[in-house]
């Protein structure tokens, strides 16, 4: 098959440490090529490099045969090459409409047909979103659908997809393949950035594994299965420490720490009513729109209940009602946001002073002044514990992988000495070695007596992390499981039903 971009001996440095080291690559007309590998393994930054984001230190790139060199991806986009990244860089005060044709506009704009070929061509996606919203008031999925949509309607010859699917439901999952599909048979090629390795062995036609920044494999998909991916990705079998179906032994409930009774915000949370106990992992289950995150949210004082009949929270025993974060994260209630990148971290802000931050917000610190010199202490101790992978604790959080992101934000919570710790969708966008290290740190606050609640979309991780299961829907829970009783059918069933 005829080769549209080849990447030869392609390096990158970064302030001396090299992200990706003499990297060949190779993507072919109308194929679907998955890149896979751990957070940190020169993924995204290979892509980058390829779409004009990043420039390379050395090698070269060919374009149909032509060395080519983008300084912008205005330039890569100009040749017919787009990204969609895996943090959204759409415009939040816009409206969908308006980024969707961003940078493609007319001199003159009609903005009601602008809003009507929005419309339209999102419905030709099947993808659910209103072009009059604006894009700050949407949720994690449908900023991606946007993002998606930005890219497809440049109608060019290359797209990369760097974890497409990590905020998507299973619908739209299948939508997006659907459309990843139609995108091929047109002859365009795509790159495939995912960690959820079933679906780039169910939807491509060739896989590359990098490891360290380096090559390790390129082959036909038909050549790997999921052991075999993990073997290449981290050097050693993955498949007895991720999602086993081995009995184990649940812990017990302790101290019933929270009480939920009746709890109401607007149309995404209605009369919610369930229990959190110490020492125990609840996990709790549902599709996008369910209510989950917006009732962790109202837990943490992210978000107000309703003002009148509302419901009740009570911690510890004692009525509570949060109306920003700071007393309840005095109280000891941490939520681990599910968008890192908007409200996470500080991304310019190096790791030491991103942890510091998470003790100035707990109220911890007695020091009028800010003290570097603890600072590092606290981001030696915290590194090591959690095993976050950086250059020392002065990088900036925006130059680690999305793996050790994570690990940041966690941290950043962990410093503040809770009692209650909410994860919400504490793996997505992560690498198996990565989730396995998550897990690890997850189970060791339960096991310290901790009340920890962990939401996520993704069953095999509700299913072997949790002590007990709750189901959302529709803004409350509507069952309970033990782990015993669960299987994926029943969770599902009553998701949906």
């Amino acid at each position: 098959m005829t080769s549209i971009v080849e990447m030869q001996s392609v390096t990158k440095d970064y302030r001396g440490v090299t992200a990706v080291k003499n990297v060949d690559f190779t993507l072919r007309k109308g194929e679907i090529h998955a890149l896979l590998g751990e957070n940190g393994a020169g993924k995204s930054t290979l892509m980058k490099i390829m779409a004009g984001v990043t420039e390379r230190s050395g090698g070269k790139m060919l374009l149909d045969g032509k060395e080519v060199s983008f300084q912008t991806p205005a330039e890569a986009l100009a040749n017919g090459i787009a990204m969609v990244f895996q943090e959204t860089s759409l415009v939040p005060s816009m409206s969908v409409a308006q980024n969707i044709y961003l940078g493609d506009e007319k001199l003159f704009n009609r903005l009601r047909g602008l809003y009507i070929a929005a419309q339209q061509f999102l419905q030709s996606l099947n993808f659910n979103v209103d072009p009059w919203a604006t894009v700050a008031t949407l949720g994690a999925a449908k900023k991606q659908m946007v993002e998606i949509a930005r890219a497809v309607r440049q109608d060019v010859r290359v797209i990369i997809f760097d974890e497409p699917t990590a905020s998507l439901t299973p619908e739209e999952k299948y939508y997006f393949f659907s459309l990843i599909k139609r995108l091929k048979e047109r002859g365009v090629s795509i790159v495939f950035i995912s960690h959820a390795l079933e679906e780039a062995l169910s939807i491509s036609d060739r896989i590359t594994i990098l490891r360290d920044g380096e090559l390790v494999v390129t082959g036909d998909t038909s050549e790997f299965n999921r052991d075999s991916i993990i073997r290449a990705m981290v050097g050693r079998s993955l498949s007895n420490e991720l999602y086993s179906n081995a009995p184990r032994k649940n812990r017990a409930a302790g101290e019933k720490v929270l009480g939920v009774q009746n709890l109401s915000m607007g149309s995404m949370v209605r009369n919610n009513s369930f229990s959190i106990y110490a020492g125990q992992i609840t996990g709790i289950f549902g599709l996008i729109g369910s209510g989950r995150t917006e009732t962790a949210k109202v837990i943490a004082g992210v978000q107000k209940r309703n003002y009148f009949h509302g419901g009740e929270v009570k911690l510890f025993g004692e009525s509570v009602r949060y109306r920003v974060p700071r007393p309840a994260v005095k109280d000891g209630i941490v939520y681990v946001t599910e968008d890192r990148k908007v409200e996470g971290f500080f991304e310019t802000m190096s790791i030491a002073d991103n942890l510091y931050s998470g003790l100035l917000g707990a109220d911890l610190n007695t020091a009028a002044v800010v003290n570097h010199a603890s600072a590092k202490v606290l981001a030696d101790e915290w590194t090591r514990k959690l095993n976050i992978r950086a250059i020392n604790s002065n990088a900036r959080v925006i130059e680690l992988s999305g793996g050790n992101q994570q690990k940041v934000v966690i941290a950043s919570g962990l410093v503040q000495k809770p009692r209650l710790v909410i994860f919400d969708e504490p793996t997505r966008g992560v690498d198996v070695g990565a989730i396995a290290e998550i897990h690890e740190i997850i189970g060791r606050l339960a096991d310290d007596g901790l009340a920890v609640v962990v939401i996520s979309s993704y069953l095999p991780e509700i299913m072997n992390l949790s002590d007990r299961i709750l189901v959302s829907r529709l803004g409350r829970i509507v069952e309970e499981f033990t782990p015993g009783e669960a299987t994926e059918e029943r969770i599902m069933y009553a998701a949906v039903h």
